[in-house]
């Protein structure tokens, strides 16, 4: 993310915590006996650091506080996708866990981390993570542990970590049997998608594939065998939505 200013654990915390208010619909300024991380001496440190302006009893970020808060939400809930996704740690021990790992990343390391993960667009509950440049330049790391369907080449397989879509596609490819723990290898990618799933093909356009998030376990040893295929909106004129 941008550069950021050292900052106390507590600090970072209150930072956090207008960032969550404002995300559940608090207007700023906010009034700052609504925060539950409150500290007037943290809310002191990050007037003076030019981070969050101080009104009476309302708070509201500045500019650069505004950055420095996505950097610690990017940060915390990237820990916990790497807690879920790569160690398997499960709430809810891991969102303990992510909160105390997040103080001890910083502007750089989550970058490598997010590469690694394949730039999920959301933690594990599914609240939004603030992109970072390498994003936006659509990194590829060589040792890349999670990426989405959509990126894998034909042949690689590994077991599906989350999905990331609206709610009516997540429910209609639950109920296909592509769920989390499941394997999965990509057979081709044009001209759609279409990926082995147990004894089933199934077939995908892109904006499908690309919410699949895949563990990466290496290519398929295995020649891909032939099954009945299910076809999700491939018509001529509909597309997955």
């Amino acid at each position: 993310m941008t550069e950021t200013t050292a900052l106390s654990e507590a600090a970072e915390e209150l930072l956090a915590a207008v960032w969550l208010a404002r995300e559940e619909g608090a207007q700023e300024p906010m009034a700052r006996d609504s925060l539950a991380a409150w500290s007037g001496e943290a809310a002191r440190e990050l007037s003076q650091a030019g981070l969050l302006e101080l009104s009476g009893e309302r708070v509201a970020f500045t500019p650069a506080g505004e950055k420095q808060a996505a950097s610690v939400i990017r940060r915390e809930r990237l820990a916990e996708r790497l807690l879920a996704d790569v160690l398997n740690v499960s709430d809810p021990v891991a969102t303990e866990v992510a909160c105390k790992f997040e103080h001890v990343l910083r502007t750089g390391i989550d970058d490598e981390i997010c590469t690694l993960l394949g730039h999920p667009r959301a933690c594990p509950h599914g609240s939004p993570i603030p992109p970072g440049p390498c994003c936006q330049e659509g990194s590829v790391a060589a040792a890349r542990v999670v990426s989405s369907l959509a990126d894998l080449a034909p042949g690689q397989s590994g077991a599906i970590a989350y999905l990331h879509s609206h709610r009516d596609l997540v429910q209609r490819l639950l109920a296909m049997g592509v769920i989390p723990g499941a394997g999965i290898e990509l057979l081709q990618n044009a001209p759609s998608y279409v990926a082995q799933l147990g004894n089933t093909q199934i077939a995908l356009d892109r904006e499908t594939a690309a919410g699949i998030y895949v563990r990466l376990t290496g290519p398929s040893a295995q020649p891909p065998r032939r099954h009945r295929r299910l076809r999700l909106g491939l018509r001529r004129g509909r597309s997955v939505s």
